[in-house]
């Protein structure tokens, strides 16, 4: 399979309220979630999808209704107004990592296989883990490593990466993983993937690429329209969870005379809706996810 949808019926459910409406899946992939939209959806009902992975291409769906777009879901906005649509019943976003880009090792996103230093969502780019790992400053990697792998020993990490690059480059996940091998074996899972996810999350820009999608779905959402999005790491649901409550990222908001602030969304839920077990148990890469739904006001 190339992804296993997580929260599959949950987030349909919430997401589509108008079987003639136009509704947006930001992150196609296998089409999992697409293909459940579509199945509520009526003759007038559109449904256009977004993905930047030339893979994800191969899963296309052959359905008058239905539009796949090669984008970001950064360019969500002008990609929509392209087609003609100005606004939307409702937006999904599954974000992460797919199965099939874990699985395919020769992309470098998973710590389990030996690959090519690569991490890059869009194979199209030029910005890759082996020139972020080579090319980077030694400050510059600290911080990556400290803000999206939340490292403590991130400094020390960035430092022991380039007292090695000076005398041999690094161009393999083993080669990056070598260099951490005095991490006790009973930490090392957890350990790899933090890195790995610093690193990932740097070369796809996929933090800012969050935002941007964010404040573009609500500019394209009708009233009442929804916003569902599924997220995987505390960085990403920390960013969702903010923006649904007041439409910012941080700071604070401008509050009225009564000290009330103008809220962006109503939350369906006021806790994350998570897998159950049963779901975890069929599908162990959805026991981090954290599904959140805000309805525009």
């Amino acid at each position: 399979m190339y992804h296993n949808p997580v929260l599959l019926k949950q987030s349909v459910d919430a997401l589509v309220t108008n079987p003639d409406g136009i509704y947006v899946d930001c992150t196609f992939g296998g089409g999992g979630h697409s293909r459940e939209i579509l199945s509520r959806l009526s003759d007038k009902g559109k449904l256009f999808s977004f993905d930047q992975d030339l893979d994800a291409l191969k899963n296309t769906i052959d359905d008058p209704r239905f539009t796949l777009v090669n984008q970001n879901f950064r360019f969500l906005e002008n990609s929509m107004l392209a087609y003609g649509v100005s606004h939307v019943d409702g937006i999904l976003a599954d974000l992460g990592v797919s199965s099939h880009q874990f699985d395919e090792a020769e992309r470098g996103f998973s710590t389990r296989s030996n690959a090519p230093l690569d991490m890059r969502m869009n194979v199209m780019q030029d910005l890759d883990a082996k020139k972020i790992i080579n090319d980077y400053e030694e400050e510059d990697l600290a911080d990556i490593f400290y803000h999206y792998g939340e490292l403590r020993e991130a400094r020390k990490l960035a430092r022991e990466i380039v007292h090695h690059r000076k005398s041999k480059k690094i161009e393999t996940t083993e080669d990056l993983k070598n260099l951490f091998n005095y991490i006790p074996a009973f930490k090392q899972n957890k350990f790899f993937a933090q890195v790995f996810q610093a690193i990932r999350i740097e070369v796809n820009q996929e933090l800012e690429v969050l935002k941007e999608m964010l404040v573009q779905s609500y500019k394209i959402l009708k009233v009442e329209g929804r916003l569902v999005v599924i997220s995987y790491h505390s960085l990403e649901d920390r960013l969702v969870k903010r923006f649904l409550k007041n439409g910012m990222f941080e700071g604070e908001p401008q509050r009225d005379i009564y000290g009330n602030y103008a809220k962006a969304f109503e939350l369906l839920q006021t806790k994350a809706i998570i897998p159950d077990d049963k779901e975890i148990e069929e599908n162990s890469r959805a026991r981090s996810a954290k599904m959140r739904i805000g309805i525009k006001l």
